[in-house]
């Protein structure tokens, strides 16, 4: 029963090597804890790696506890040894339950751990959020896909890119689809300012940048559950041909 996470708005905020470069600290990015109602493919964006650490440390369950502190324990286990590790959202968004706002700021801890989480385990804005969030499987990272070969860590777009996590926060609480849409587009418009490869490299699918677009042109919003793809998160209040529901685990 150990949960998936969702990343949604803000996603490599809560790497150190974008966050030293935010003007405007903390940026933000969201993450929402799901309930395994689905086998969610890996390499795809869902904390997969993360979740089978967490069941080889702590069973089929997570234990009991203050959730900062495993979070903490966990990245420890996911990263030992790791010359390039995780980011601690993974962690946070397995761990917390319901919609977690994690805020970075390099001057914390290096940027490695957020330095305020604002979690929302309100019952109606979770039934809102699983009933406009679809996951539309696109495909995997492909093996040997590197998305880090090119790096534009423009401090305005890294700004823009922890506005669009806050942005998306906010929008969820207010439940307020139009504005939350906006910040996966946002999201996705810096991803590929910053990190151009996330979106478009050989190694990925041909077309997957227009797949994206035919999403966010005919919904509120759309974005990459990863780099690479892995499932397009739709936002929308009308039916997703082809999607996958969420279950928020509260």
């Amino acid at each position: 029963m150990i949960p998936y996470r969702l990343a949604l708005a803000g996603g490599w905020i809560d790497q150190p090597f974008v966050s030293r470069e935010n003007p405007e600290p903390p940026g933000s990015m969201v993450v929402v804890s799901l309930e395994p109602s689905h086998a969610f493919a890996d390499r795809s964006g869902m904390a997969t790696s993360t979740r089978k650490k967490a069941e080889r440390l702590w069973g089929d369950a997570i234990p009991a506890g203050e959730p900062e502190a495993l979070m903490r324990e966990l990245y420890a286990a996911e990263n030992a040894g790791r010359s390039e590790p995780s980011g601690s959202q993974d962690m946070a968004g397995l761990i917390f339950p319901g919609v977690s706002r994690l805020d970075y700021d390099f001057r914390f801890e290096g940027g490695v751990f957020p330095t305020h989480i604002e979690s929302n385990q309100d019952r109606p804005i979770a039934a809102w959020l699983e009933r406009i969030i679809r996951l539309v499987p696109v495909a995997p990272r492909p093996e040997g896909y590197e998305p880090l070969g090119r790096q534009n860590l423009n401090p305005g777009w890294i700004r823009r890119l922890g506005r669009s996590g806050k942005d998306c926060f906010d929008a969820i609480v207010a439940k307020d689809l139009d504005n939350f849409g906006a910040s996966l587009n946002e999201c996705m418009r810096c991803w590929e300012a910053i990190l151009p490869q996330t979106v478009v490299h050989p190694a990925l699918p041909h077309g997957l940048k227009s797949v994206l677009a035919d999403y966010q042109t005919r919904f509120a919003g759309a974005m990459f559950s990863g780099c690479g793809g892995g499932y397009v998160i739709v936002a929308s209040d009308e039916p997703v041909p082809d999607s996958l529901p969420v279950v928020v685990r509260l």
